[in-house]
């Protein structure tokens, strides 16, 4: 039985979705102001695994990811671009598609836009007003009445009296209590806006969330995902508008992916380790990325490096390159493997327990095909289904290693490899070693690792 962490309880508890064998989840997505980075990149990987997994397992998923697409950062970034928000939004989720594309993560069933939900939150806002949760402001924001929540905290374990006590930013005057929160903001000259009861202006941050989430999948839903970073403030204010709303439970199971270390040091712009995701796919496999995210546990940090995506590209070679040579789709799934996988996967989504069972999986495959085995089919099946479960080991053997297939058309670059190791595999038979090592040597300076098998060399690009 699945078993998740849930960060409102504190605890792992079996998993029981309100509709059997139904999934309502929501991932807080992207602020659509400039290119995704590896911390972004963490977030949908592992969302889109739990995704995957859970549809592997036999769940029917609703799976919600939203765009804020309206954002004091937006304005400001147009601003600063010459440019409307509308032109630069429009860019930034086409990037972020794109991204996203190549790191083959699957595309939510549904993406609501903050700006398309404008009926909704003001709906949900005079909901707060009349049941005297919220106020309007002297200047015209609309806020929550934080200190008339019965529970607020509740999900990052921070209690009221504290963070007033922690209070270090000049108590705008406007509000009741400097721990209350807008809601919908005022709009000013230079800002666009949109009208409701309360007046032109925009929604905060938090409020689209609640407003999102209660629109595609009801006032209580199965799972809530997002950063470690949205804990506090962000989902507490969600639960604080939803439950204040509708008074009844937000969300049955809370789910938060740790943080992107860089190097030991939290990611950072001011400290010159920030990585977009182009920046990674320009040196690494979207697979090696995504074997990266899958090798620690999503609730811990992980530690992005050269060296880490490195280690990562070398279990991804073997795994693909015990596939080599095997044909799955003549093989079975082998049970005793497919139970053990399953049984990490069900403790928490422990994908690096996970992988244990690829790693034993390759080994025993290599045995197999060196010994002629009748179970090597079995066991590369068995492999590629238990990858594909996460989505991972997704691309053609051959063209992730880079093997010289005579069933694809080379191109002139590979054309010109393949007549250098016909050369050589002619000099060998010919017993002219030093031709055969000149030319080895000569391809190697290329990069090309040559592997010599008795149906001749097989090679691929470093």
């Amino acid at each position: 039985m699945l078993s998740i962490f849930n960060s409102l309880s504190g605890e792992k508890a079996p998993f029981k979705p309100i509709e059997p064998n139904k999934v309502r989840m929501y991932v807080c997505g992207m602020t659509v102001y400039d290119l995704c980075h590896i911390g972004h990149a963490r977030m949908v990987m592992v969302f889109d695994f739990v995704v995957r997994y859970l549809r592997y397992a036999g769940y029917e998923v609703v799976y919600v990811r939203n765009i804020t697409d309206i954002d004091d950062k937006i304005i400001q970034r147009a601003q600063e671009n010459g440019e409307s928000i509308q032109v630069l939004t429009a860019r930034t989720i086409a990037q972020m598609h794109e991204d996203f594309a190549a790191l083959g993560i699957l595309p939510p069933d549904i993406e609501p836009r903050a700006t398309e939900t404008i009926p909704e939150i003001c709906d949900l806002i005079q909901t707060l007003l009349d049941k005297n949760l919220a106020y309007q402001a002297k200047s015209g924001d609309v806020m929550y009445r934080v200190a008339e929540f019965n529970g607020y905290g509740k999900l990052s374990k921070k209690r009221i009296e504290d963070l007033r006590a922690g209070e270090r930013i000049a108590v705008n005057t406007d509000k009741e209590d400097p721990m209350d929160f807008v809601m919908w903001k005022a709009s000013k000259a230079d800002e666009p806006a949109w009208d409701s009861p309360f007046g032109a202006g925009r929604p905060g941050w938090h409020i689209e969330c609640s407003a999102m989430s209660q629109k595609h999948l009801g006032k209580t839903f199965d799972i809530h995902g997002g950063g470690m970073d949205l804990k506090f403030p962000h989902h507490e204010n969600e639960i604080a508008q939803s439950e204040g709303a509708h008074e009844c439970q937000y969300v049955n199971t809370w789910m938060h992916n740790g943080f992107v270390n860089v190097d030991d040091e939290k990611m950072s712009k001011s400290l010159g380790n920030f990585f977009t995701i182009r920046d990674v796919l320009a040196h690494y496999n979207p697979e090696v990325l995504r074997c990266f995210m899958l090798s620690t546990h999503y609730r811990r940090p992980i530690n992005y490096s050269d060296s880490a995506l490195d280690m990562a590209k070398k279990t991804v070679d073997k795994l693909y390159t015990a596939l080599r040579d095997t044909n799955p789709e003549q093989g079975m799934v082998i049970q005793s493997y497919q139970q053990r996988f399953a049984e990490a996967m069900n403790d928490d989504f422990n994908t690096p327990e996970a992988m244990v069972v690829w790693h034993e999986l390759a080994t025993e495959l290599n045995k197999a095909k060196q010994g002629q085995s009748d179970e090597t089919n079995d066991l590369a099946k068995t492999l590629q289904h238990l990858c594909a479960a996460v989505g991972f080991l997704q691309q053609p053997v051959g063209a992730y290693l880079g093997l010289n297939s005579s069933d694809t058309e080379m191109s002139d670059a590979d054309a010109e490899v393949q007549q250098m190791v016909e050369a050589r595999d002619q000099a060998r038979a010919d017993r002219n070693f030093a031709k055969a090592d000149e030319l080895r040597d000569q391809l190697q300076a290329m990069d090309i690792v040559l592997e010599d098998s008795p149906n001749g060399t097989i090679w691929r690009r470093a």
